[in-house]
């Protein structure tokens, strides 16, 4: 099931914006991460979609409560690099795989920086404009639900919320929203393009630490 949840107002999903964004976006993936070459390869789509109102929106996944690792957590379409793949044919088949959605070269509109995660990976994200007519379908195996969340969801005051914890002087990003609290590694790369394709900010999010139970 396909869920759009919609505040008063939100950015429109149209060429304006998708051209804003090919001109911003740019401007990241740039950001080079200690060690990198020590930690395994992952990769995700973030989809700007319509929410189904005429508002841009972000697809987040729900990940279903059978899976051994990270059940029940939202996160961006995406998975481990294959051997002999690249990071971005890599997100291109998890897309299919995960919500059978098959994106075009030319949806792919920009990067954001590499995430390191504290379970010793480093994703790769990719900005996906969500061709007209598509649609998405979640495979029960790895998918839940798919949601369409507008952008104006993630600016509301107060969001996203930075907080410490005592095992790591860096800060926790986690944004309230969805009936939960969404964390990094999807809030930090969904908060790094948020800044660029509504604020304009190229803001590094590769510092900001993922709650305690995401460490393994």
């Amino acid at each position: 099931m396909n869920h759009a949840v919609s505040p008063a107002t939100a950015p429109r999903f149209d060429a304006t914006l998708r051209e804003a964004l090919r001109q911003r976006l740019p401007a990241l993936g740039g950001h080079v991460v200690p060690e990198a070459d020590k930690l395994k390869r992952a990769a995700v789509c973030l989809i700007v979609a319509d929410d189904g109102a005429g508002a841009a929106s972000v697809v987040l996944t729900l990940r279903p409560n059978h899976l051994n690792r990270h059940a029940n957590q939202f996160a961006l379409p995406g998975g481990r690099i294959d051997k002999g793949e690249t990071a971005l044919e890599a997100a291109l088949r998890e897309c299919r795989e995960e919500v059978a959605l098959d994106l075009p070269g030319d949806a792919i509109i920009g990067r954001l920086d590499d995430f390191p995660t504290r379970s010793g990976y480093l994703i790769t994200p990719f900005v996906a404009w969500m061709p007209e007519g598509a649609t998405m379908t979640p495979n029960p195996d790895e998918v839940a639900e798919i949601f369409r969340v507008p952008f104006a969801e993630f600016c509301k005051p107060g969001s996203p919320e930075f907080v410490s914890i005592p095992e790591s002087d860096r800060p926790v990003i986690r944004y309230p929203m969805l009936g939960t609290r969404i964390h990094a590694p999807t809030a930090a790369m969904a908060y790094q393009f948020i800044e660029c394709a509504v604020h304009g900010r190229i803001t590094p999010v590769a510092h900001l630490e993922q709650p305690t139970w995401a460490w393994r």
